[in-house]
């Protein structure tokens, strides 16, 4: 009889714990995934996979060592902790690992609260069908649009438990759905695509999948006919679809790993001002019916929520409880870890303070400038914080979008950037990072 993941990892630590490791913690994660891809109406890929993952870390005073299987068998387990005490003997000592304390470990959390996972069925391969052959039709019947590169639609259901010598053990179930679209429009070098992809904890919470394939399909014909914009120093709005890029950035630069190695252009800046007034940014994993939300951390504290940025000050590092020992603070419990790893941190539900203004508003008041709707690569320097992207998205004159752009660079330093910025209020509340469109004064855009 298969053992659930709480079994596992429990009998991972007592393995562990019985080979000669000082402490040890172990995680299992046990799942499924359906996928289905359609073309011109017909079946081009189905795909289920079902499996568990084991991974277990040991500690020998100072010194750790992780291994994974996704074999669960008693002797591969035992051969696991043989193998984990063997590589910490030989590790370099880390005056900052350890587990948690027993009295900072979560010990109550309400999982229905928080509504991780539908109660629902799971999807039938045929429903899936339905849905990428339906979000197809709709993305084809819109005139202009020549073909559907692809449509999809997917289920996944995860079973994740976590325990520790330390005495913490607990655990969670998570699902998702999404439906996705890739439309194309024209042909030969004026062909253009884009596309709308959505996903769900809850099946009832998705859009249409016709709604999805006519978002892609309106916006790939937005993209028609595009010109490279002027070269100067511009105004840029950072769409809704991609501006939670930039606070991709800070939440980068206030990692505690980051911060701990001097690799970070925030390094310094704790209490500095780093966004304008009246802007904060609060990590809230408590959140219900969202992808980020986790009652516990993968070190077993409790979740909670929290400012990192109040009135445009910063206010806290993310960290595990290495790097808060490493920069003599507290963890507030950003530790994830996969079953091969070790816990880092690592930020999960963030929200931005919305702005009490439109897009279109914005749009408006930005004059000549460029509204940029999908980035290309990335060129940022972690220490320096120097900005270049490549982007495209529409050019602005007067206040109105007057046509598609392709084919430019946008330069800039994020320090003075971000001390510009100027929200919309059009976030998405469903995401784990609920940003809205942002504006950004002055930035450098290379074009003809």
């Amino acid at each position: 009889m298969a053992r659930t993941p709480k079994e596992l990892t429990e009998t991972l630590i007592e393995i562990a714990l019985e080979a000669g490791a000082d402490a040890a913690d172990a995680i299992a994660a046990q799942g499924t995934s359906v996928s289905i891809d359609v073309r011109k109406g017909a079946l081009e890929a189905a795909e289920r996979s079902e499996g568990v993952e084991i991974g277990l870390r040991v500690l020998l005073g100072q010194k750790q060592a992780c291994v994974s299987a996704s074999d669960t068998r008693e002797d591969t387990m035992r051969d696991m902790a043989m193998r984990a005490i063997a590589m910490a003997r030989e590790a370099p000592e880390d005056p900052f690992i350890g587990l948690a304390d027993p009295d900072m470990l979560a010990c109550d959390w309400d999982l229905a609260a928080l509504e991780l996972a539908d109660p629902a069925p799971e999807p039938s391969a045929e429903a899936l069908q339905e849905d990428a052959r339906a979000t197809e039709a709709a993305a084809l019947n819109t005139p202009g649009i020549t073909q559907v590169q692809a449509a999809s639609a997917g289920y996944g259901q995860q079973q994740i438990h976590l325990a520790a010598s330390n005495g913490f053990s607990g655990g969670y179930a998570r699902t998702d759905r999404a439906i996705s679209c890739v439309a194309i429009a024209g042909e030969g070098t004026g062909m253009e695509r884009d596309y709308d992809s959505q996903s769900r904890v809850f099946q009832a919470d998705l859009p249409s999948a016709a709604e999805i394939g006519q978002r892609a399909a309106e916006r790939t014909l937005e993209r028609m006919n595009p010109r490279k914009p002027r070269t100067g120093q511009f105004p840029v709005l950072f769409d809704e679809r991609i501006s939670s890029s930039l606070i991709g950035h800070i939440l980068v630069a206030i990692n505690g790993t980051s911060v701990a190695r001097g690799s970070s252009w925030l390094r310094d800046s704790m209490g500095e001002q780093i966004l304008p007034k009246g802007l904060s940014l609060t990590c809230d994993p408590l959140r219900p019916r969202i992808s980020g939300s986790r009652p516990f951390d993968a070190e077993g504290l409790p979740t909670r929520a929290f400012d990192l940025i109040t009135d445009g000050v910063l206010q806290s590092w993310v960290l595990d409880l290495a790097t808060a020992r490493q920069l003599g603070t507290t963890s507030n419990a950003n530790a994830a870890r996969s079953p091969s790893a070790p816990p880092s941190p690592r930020s999960g539900n963030m929200a931005l303070t919305q702005g009490s203004r439109s897009r279109d508003e914005l749009i408006a008041d930005m004059g000549t400038g460029l509204l940029v709707t999908s980035l290309i690569g990335s060129s940022i320097n972690p220490t320096t914080g120097d900005y270049s992207r490549g982007a495209s998205g529409f050019w602005v004159e007067n206040g109105q979008i007057t046509h598609a752009v392709n084919e430019c660079t946008l330069a800039g330093n994020l320090h003075q950037m971000l001390k510009t910025l100027q929200p919309a209020n059009d976030a998405r509340m469903h995401l784990s990072r609920i940003v809205p469109s942002v504006l950004i004064e002055g930035l450098t855009i290379a074009g003809e």
